[in-house]
């Protein structure tokens, strides 16, 4: 699978857990909430001013292993 910018960010931690101190090295410390459950990353990482592509390319290397 391959995370994009409109992939939810509740959905990736339920096939990558492991992505999780990823998330919460943007800001994201709580990803058990409903409202962080249901952004996309892009949406999280306009919220936490964090470039979307660096984002990307770190959870889909982590994913890829």
């Amino acid at each position: 699978m391959t995370i994009t910018k409109d992939t939810v960010i509740g959905d990736i931690l339920k096939i990558a857990p492991q992505a999780a101190p990823l998330f919460m090295g943007i800001g994201m410390h709580c990803l058990g909430c409903p409202a962080s459950q249901g952004e996309t990353v892009e949406e999280a990482c306009m919220a936490h001013g964090v470039d979307v592509s660096e984002l990307l390319s770190k959870v889909n290397a982590l994913i890829g292993k």
